[in-house]
This record gives structure tokens, sequence and C-alpha cells, in this order.
């Protein structure tokens, strides 16, 4: 029987949504469209219409292309004294992070403009049938799983800090405690999102950044603290981006160009690795996690000399020859002895392929009035403003380390994957691509192997390292800290492949990934 397409992502419905609109005929873009609106109910802490987020897409009868709708900053700034701006607390279980919510978190959203600039450029069928999904999970209600559950417990702070959106969220089952947040297996009906979509299929894109949502959002911001103005969502635009592209071990990859930082990183070290001797390295081994960490060590530094947390990033000087020649000088003398963000990947049978990730930070908890659709943090996401709140300049399209990316082998065979995990995104996928690429790994065995992350030298491994001596690591290790199973932290790689006419797919168990294959 002949395969239609596949999909992974990091819900069971995101990814039937996706699956139904391939059973129907749809391309790679159309599906992923379908599973973007799909997410947007189901997977409500990661993916929003009030977000943003980056498709690399690859037709298969033209160039590569990335269409970058991130968040964008506010054209204006407002003294800090005057705007709507706090801290809640994020309880990791093993670790606790402070984020920043409010009025004044909130940038100019690109989700919804993204969605109708790729659906006019790449899909096939109607809008409307694109949103079917979305729209019924939203009307009837979709059960809350466990993955999501555990999420939503963690940042419950946003959620029950605005009445609206304690209202959306709130259980049914536990009416004593009118804080409590929907729990797994509990059914959560959003119809005033449902109602939303159904505006958007009749009045398109200008309902959001023209019409009645806007006017209300920024009748909210005007009032309440928030930067926010008609001009700002008057003048979104989505951007065109030639992909950044490069070789690794025969390997043609295409990742998230420039201002985002996240692509160009995983190119750097990709291209330090290229100067790695893996041939009698074990993957998982002591001198797997010394070489590894290591280049992560070197690309944190690069990263600050380049002042790439900033957005100020030169491509040419970081992959200049001469520049890399200097860092690939240093693994040579060392080696010449033996967190709310979600992707989604799709390849269909004409080989379309579509690598889409997509964030909303954490949330504002403001909820766009009588839309359903809660705004982004953004400007309040502290691996996004690196240099100190409010340090952000005015009218920028905002840095990110999401990076989808497509990576295609000297017989044109084609990988597709990206992750979510804030700074953990680049090593998440770059270890991925190691495995696939360097090991020869199984796609699935390749998402699931255990990772590490280095960084501020402080190195996390993930369950599965056996007999590491933490003496005999680089020197720039200054602690380590085991983790006792898989976890989030790490990233949530969701990756599709096509080898010849065969088709693969891989959900991270890690955030609750799932794979379809049409």
């Amino acid at each position: 029987m002949q395969t239609k397409g596949t999909v992974a992502c990091g819900h069971h419905q995101t990814a039937q949504a996706a699956a139904h609109i391939l059973s129907e005929g749809g391309n790679a873009f159309d599906a992923v469209v379908a599973a973007h609106f799909a997410a947007c109910v189901v997977e409500p802490v990661l993916a929003s219409l009030g977000g943003g987020g980056f498709l690399l897409a690859h037709p298969d009868a033209g160039p590569t292309i990335l269409y970058d709708f991130f968040a964008h900053t506010p054209r204006e700034k407002l003294p800090v004294e005057d705007i709507d701006f706090f801290p809640i607390i994020a309880d990791f279980g093993e670790t606790t992070q402070e984020f920043h919510i409010g009025m004044g978190s909130i940038a100019t959203p690109g989700a919804v403009k993204g969605m109708f600039t790729i659906y006019e450029d790449l899909c096939t069928l109607p809008i409307a049938e694109l949103m079917a999904p979305a729209i019924n999970l939203a009307k009837q209600g979709a059960v809350v799983n466990e993955f999501q559950a555990y999420i939503l417990d963690i940042i419950k702070p946003i959620y029950q800090s605005n009445a609206e959106s304690l209202q959306i969220y709130r259980s049914q089952k536990t009416q004593q405690d009118t804080q409590a947040l929907v729990n797994s297996g509990e059914i959560l009906k959003q119809s005033a999102l449902a109602a939303t979509l159904e505006a958007l299929i009749a009045e398109g894109e200008d309902l959001f950044y023209q019409g009645d949502i806007a006017q209300s959002v920024v009748k909210s911001c005007t009032e309440n603290g928030g930067f926010l103005r008609r001009e700002d969502f008057s003048n979104y635009r989505v951007i065109k981006r030639k992909p950044l592209q490069l070789s690794y071990r025969n390997h043609s990859i295409f990742t998230n160009p420039p201002p985002s930082s996240g692509g160009l990183l995983i190119a750097f070290a990709l291209k330090l690795l290229e100067a790695v001797d893996f041939s009698s390295v074990d993957p998982g081994s002591q001198a797997y996690i010394d070489r590894l960490s290591y280049i992560m060590h070197l690309t944190n530094n690069a990263r600050i000399e380049n002042s790439l947390q900033s957005g100020n990033i030169d491509r040419e000087k970081l992959l200049d020859k001469g520049y890399l020649d200097m860092y690939c000088q240093q693994v040579q003398n060392r080696f010449h002895f033996s967190r709310g963000t979600t992707h989604i990947s799709v390849i269909d049978e004409s080989g379309n392929v579509a690598s889409l990730t997509v964030s909303n930070g954490e949330g504002s908890s403001f909820v766009a009035p009588e839309t359903g659709i809660m705004l982004n943090n953004m400007l309040g996401e502290e691996d996004l403003n690196p240099q100190g709140f409010h340090q952000w300049k005015p009218n920028q399209r905002i840095s990110s380390m999401m990076a989808p990316t497509i990576a295609y082998d000297p017989n044109n065979n084609a990988i597709c994957l990206g992750s979510g995990g804030s700074n953990r995104i680049r090593t998440a996928i770059l270890q991925v691509l190691l495995q696939l690429i360097e090991f020869k790994s199984p796609l699935a065995d390749a998402v699931e192997f255990p990772r590490i992350h280095f960084e501020n030298g402080l190195l996390n491994l993930e369950a599965g390292f056996n007999d590491i001596v933490e003496s005999e690591l680089h020197a720039e290790i200054t602690s380590t800290k085991h983790w006792a199973s898989q976890n989030l932290f790490f990233g949530g790689v969701h990756a599709v492949s096509r080898f010849g006419n065969s088709l693969a797919g891989m959900g991270d168990p890690r955030r609750g990934g799932v794979s379809i294959i049409v």
C-alpha cells in the first residue's frame, strides 16, 4: 500500500490532524498547518495563536525556504514603572525557574499571519478543511493527557493569575478548590477558541491584525500596562529567509538562519565536530561525553564572544574558515588521542518536507477578550533577554534558539527534525544529528539516546550513561548533575525521515511525542 506521509509531534491529536489531512490528499504543508491549529487546542502551554515560530519548508519542486513568523518587539517603549510585569516561579520538581509575565511581557505575535502566509504559498486544500480538526477538538473537548497536565501544573501560577485563563483551564472535577487546573483524563472544552477559528476562516488574518482582536488586545494593553499598539499589529510581517546551509559528513543540512541564533550555533558545533574522529568512540562512552561536552563549551564561548545572546549575529564571522580553524585547533589539540516550545515534522509522498517549531513562551496569563487565545510572554523570557529585562530594542524580530532543521544525504534521503527546550534546543538537535549521521543509528534510537547538556560549568547527564569518571572529564566541567530518568529538560526532538520509499517517524518520549505513518 502506498504511504502518503509521516508526521512526528508532541501530541496524539496533533498528529491525527496532520494524518487526516495527508489521507485526504493534502501535502506536507497542509498537514503541518492543520497540526499547528490542533496543537493550539490540545497543547495550549506550548502552542498558541498568540505566539510565533518558524517553518523550514522544502517543496518537492522548489528551493528550501525559512518562514520567520516569530514574535516582534513593540515599536515603542514605556517607563518600567508603568508596565504590568511580574515574576512567577515554575516548579520542575528537580529544579525551579523564575519567569516573568503580565501585559508588559507580550511581544507582537506572528502565529496567525505565519499560518495564513504558509497557506497562501504552499497549501493545496481549503483553509476551512485545515482548521476543521482544531475546531472540532475545541468544541467537543479534548482529553488532557498526562504530559499536558504535567507541564500545565509546572507553570500553574501563570494560568491561575488571570480570571479568564483560570475560567478556561480550571478543573471541573475539583469544585472545592477553585484554583485547581484541569488534570490528566479531564476533558478541556474551548468554545471561545473554536469561535475564533471559525471567524478566522471567514475573515482571514485581518481579523487578528486589523480587526476586532487587534483592537481588543491594544485596548487592554493601553489600559493595563502593556506595550502593544495598533501599529504593532498592522505593521507585522512574515519574513521569508534563505536558510542557513552547511555540509557535514557529506550531508547537506538546512536550518534556521540569523537573526535567530540556534541554527547558527548548531552549524558552528557541527563544523567543530568534523575535526573529531568518532570512528573508535562508542556512543555514550566517557570519550563521547568528553568530546561532546567540550564542543558545547567551545560553542558557548563563541556565542558569548560574538554577542549572539543579544541578537547581534555575524554569520560570516562565526562560520569563517579562519575563525573556525582557530576553534578546530583547540578541538584537535584536545582530541588528537582517541524549556513552552513544541515541534512538528512532516514528510509527504511527493517529497515535500515541513519542519515547524512554535512557541508561546510560557504564556503571559493574558487571554485576548472573548477569543480563548493566550498571548505570549516573550519579553519576559530570560533566555530571550540575556542582557536583562527591558533592554530590548524596539521594532526588532526577536532572536530565538528554535532551529527547525532538514538534512539530506548524498542520495537525497531526508531527515526532518526540530525540538522544544529553550537553550537546550540546539544541543538536543545536535545530538540527534550526531547519532543519525556519525553513528548511523535508526531514527527511533537516535531520538531516544540519552543526552547531555553543558553550560556555565555544569554538565547535565541524562539517565543512561554509566561508569562516567568525572575527574577524567575536561577541566571546564566544574560540577555534574545526574538525572534519574529521561526529562523534558533535554528537549523534545520530533523527527521524521524518508529513505527511498520508506518513511519513518519518532516522537520524543521526553515531551509526549507521537508519530504516525499514513
